[in-house]
Formats: C-alpha cells, structure tokens, sequence
C-alpha cells in the first residue's frame, strides 16, 4: 500500500474506531470481545482498503463485524455478559441513558438483542440482518418486535424505579 493510502487509513480508523468499538460492544456485550471483533474488522478493511477507500469503508467493517459475531455466535452458541459496563468506552464516559440502553440490551435473549441492534443500532435492512445472522426475515421482524418491547419494559421499569 502506499503512503498516501496508509495514512489515510490511519485517519479512517482513528474517526471510526470509537463507533465501530461500541456497535461491538452493543452486539457482544463484554468489551474484550469488542475489541477483538474491531480489531479483525479493521483487518479486513486494512487489506482491501485501495478498493474501499472512495467507497463506504465504516458500513463495510461494520458488516463485517456483524458477520464475524454471528459466525462467533454459532460456533460457540454461549452468551458471555457482563455485570456493569465498563468505566469509560469510546473514549468518553457513556451518558446514563446510554448505560441504561445497554443494560438492558444485555437483559434481552441474544436473537432479540441482536436483530434490534442490527435493525437499529446498524441501520442494516430486514433482508441484511435476515441474512446476517442466517434466519428468515420473519425471524428479524418478530424477533425485532419482541426486542423493542422488552427493551421499552425493561426502560420503563427502570424510569420507575428511580
């Protein structure tokens, strides 16, 4: 690659790690497999950057941080969840709003999480999560729907509780 490209890959990701890391983390819910799944993403990118480079590098790497977790998911079919999120992520401190979002995310069944982070949070179609994450797109608008409803319940009863 040359220079001029390589630097403009290291601007790229310095603008686009701090999302990318918490699209992962929103997607994994513990934040060392976050980095890790950035960290293969933006390998990829890395590698076919003279390609991507005039193109939309971010929806690439995010696709391809969608498809690495889902090939993860199946291969382990375990959910590794953490207590609290972490102190700082992104580079600043999460806004309470944020911390609850995530918390509940987290308390969600992982197809609801998923779907609604793909639908949402990634801005990916029905037929792009659908094929994301190897279900029917039924299964993303059902799943999606029970997701937001958990996580409008679980919001809720937070917002009472305090």
């Amino acid at each position: 690659m040359r220079a001029e490209h390589e630097a403009e890959f290291v601007d790229f990701v310095d603008a686009a790690s701090p999302r990318l890391l918490t699209s992962a983390w929103m997607l994994t819910g513990d934040p060392g497999s976050a980095e890790e799944l950035v960290q293969e993403a933006l390998e990829r990118v890395y590698v076919r950057w003279t390609r991507l480079r005039g193109g939309h590098p971010t929806a690439y790497a995010r696709r391809v941080m969608s498809n690495l977790h889902t090939d993860t998911w199946r291969k382990r079919r375990r959910e590794v969840l953490t207590e609290a999120p972490p102190e700082q992520f992104g580079g600043s401190e999460p806004s309470s709003s944020t911390v609850d979002l995530i918390r509940a995310l987290q308390q969600l069944p992982t197809r609801e999480r998923e779907c609604v982070v793909l639908r949402h949070y990634l801005d990916l179609s029905e037929k792009d999560a659908a094929d994301a994450l190897g279900v029917s797109v039924g299964t993303v608008k059902s799943s999606t729907s029970r997701g937001l409803a958990g996580l409008r319940a679980l919001l809720l009863e937070e917002e009472t509780h305090v």
